[in-house]
């Protein structure tokens, strides 16, 4: 079971890292405004699941990938914590509503634990 969870978040991060090239412009716009360089961010990060991923599909790099993708999850927060601070009730995407955006961080917490977890069973 925990060489499937292993694998499940090497897939996860893997293809989500190369979405960031396939539809830049949906992950430019989860980037807080205020960071500035939505692209580079975008690309770096995308890089970075992929490395990541690669280091969880990995068994021996397996527990330092895990550590690597929590910390990288983790990162993320950052923009959901804007997304929250910036949702409304009367937005049209539900994404952008205090619940959606309250789901994000939730899912996100879940990721990290998931990475955590596949960590942790690599030892």
């Amino acid at each position: 079971m925990h060489a499937i969870a292993a694998v499940a978040l090497a897939v996860f991060l893997i293809v989500t890292g190369v979405m960031h090239f396939l539809v830049p412009s949906y992950f430019r716009m989860l980037v807080p405004a205020w960071l500035r360089r939505q692209r580079f961010l975008v690309a770096v990060t995308g890089a970075a699941e992929v490395v990541v991923g690669a280091l969880v599909l990995v068994p021996c790099s397996r527990p330092a990938g895990g550590w690597a993708a929590a910390v990288l999850i983790a990162c993320y927060l950052v923009s959901h914590v804007d997304a929250l601070r910036r949702a409304r009730p009367d937005r049209p995407r539900l994404l952008d509503r205090p619940v959606g955006a309250v789901a994000r961080l939730v899912v996100n917490v879940l990721y990290i634990a998931w990475a955590v977890a596949v960590s942790r069973s690599a030892v």
